[in-house]
């Protein structure tokens, strides 16, 4: 390897060099960590400032925003600097987590750490673990250590998971979500797609189905409500599933309660099929208009036919599509909970993974119980992100 000009030393100067390479480093890590830390107890400032009246209040806000924005400017800045001021050697080294230490940075405190807490947590009775600062933790009182080990139960509310009826319901629902909710929508999406490419009114149907994806999922679970609101048989039926039923001369369901269980839960997972099948079908419509027209002409000379061409072309050229879009939707059917809590609130039997680690947290205080479900939520996500992961690695999905 060749060495760089500026990185020669002098005969004898070794320690000269070493101390001016790594005050150079310690100057270049400290700076940006001082700016950092300004910036926080800034916002500590603004955080704790009350405003009273609404001019107060925007002006704090604008001063938020600008201090953000800006201070995030400013610490780049300081911090790219003081890097260029480095040899080139350690400017090849440092540069990079200029730009990726912020993201890293943010993802450890709001992502990582949050994690091993609640595997932490989860490992405790409904009370969890014994709080102690940071700065006493090897100065406590045997007494804190002593409590810390009564409350440990080790992997006990992870068999609660898997045992509770409560928990089995759950588990058998979120599986009905995959089954009918994610498999639907996928099918739904791709049929759409495949459907509207060969329509005059292809915009006007495209946006027609995609127009449910600018709804939030709780403001679909209050229009499902109406459509699925039950009156009394002597009453007018406001909703309109009820409406056509008696209709036809039956008597008023009410179609998230008094089905048969567990098929209630699908009346709640149309509401997902309705809000994913847009999603699914503007990333197949992209994928299928990226097939050569060649391709598909020359099949159709050879003499194919449609569903030929559907199943021997179409789904093998756009197989990585199909499979990025299938796992991003089973992950989101997997942490569903917007539209249960909406709906149901998880009573009827349809509450789900995610409604019950919000019962077991906020309603029941069953600390420990609740991290156990969210690690195990946690469990069950990763391989299908990691699966994910290695198709965009291996293919292009568009």
């Amino acid at each position: 390897m060749q060495p760089i000009a500026d990185e020669k030393i002098r005969p004898g100067g070794f320690f000269e060099w070493l101390a001016l390479t790594f005050g150079r480093i310690l100057v270049s890590l400290v700076v940006p960590v001082v700016t950092f830390t300004v910036l926080i107890l800034g916002f500590r400032w603004l955080r704790d400032t009350v405003p009273s009246g609404l001019a107060e209040k925007t002006t704090v806000s604008l001063v938020a925003i600008v201090w953000g924005v800006g201070g995030a400017g400013i610490l780049y800045l300081i911090s790219n600097w003081l890097i260029e001021k480095l040899s080139p050697v350690w400017v090849k080294r440092l540069q990079p987590f200029i730009f990726v230490g912020p993201a890293t940075a943010i993802l450890t405190w709001y992502l990582a750490l949050p994690t091993f807490r609640s595997l932490w947590i989860s490992l405790f009775d409904r009370s969890g673990p014994t709080e102690v600062p940071l700065g006493l933790l090897f100065t406590a009182p045997k007494e804190y250590f002593a409590q810390l080990s009564t409350n440990f139960i080790g992997l006990g509310n992870y068999v609660s998971v898997f045992t509770e009826r409560t928990m089995i319901t759950a588990f058998r629902n979120n599986l009905l979500w995959i089954i009918f909710g994610a498999s639907l929508a996928i099918i739904f999406g791709l049929l759409v797609a495949v459907l509207a490419d060969r329509s005059r009114f292809e915009n006007i149907a495209k946006s027609l189905i995609f127009l449910p994806m600018a709804i939030s999922m709780v403001g679909a679970g209050v229009i499902w409500n109406f459509m699925y609101e039950v009156k009394d048989i002597a009453d007018p039926q406001i909703g309109l599933l009820n409406a056509i039923w008696v209709a036809f001369g039956n008597k008023p369901q009410a179609w998230t309660a008094l089905i048969t269980q567990p098929w209630n839960n699908i009346f709640l997972i149309i509401i997902m099929i309705w809000l994913q099948t847009g999603y699914a079908m503007v990333i197949f419509s992209a994928a299928i208009k990226g097939i050569p027209d060649e391709l598909i002409e020359a099949a159709r000379v050879d003499g194919a036919t449609e569903p030929q061409i559907f199943f021997r072309i179409m789904i093998p050229y756009i197989m990585g599509t199909i499979i990025t879009v299938s796992t991003t939707v089973v992950i989101f059917t997997l942490k569903i909970f917007d539209i249960v809590m909406v709906m149901t609130g998880g009573q009827f039997s349809t509450h789900v993974i995610a409604t019950q680690f919000y019962r077991q947290a906020f309603t029941s205080n069953n600390k420990g119980l609740a991290a156990a479900i969210a690690i195990v939520l946690l469990i069950t996500v990763i391989p299908v992100m990691i699966y994910n992961l290695r198709q965009f690695a291996e293919e292009e999905a568009f």
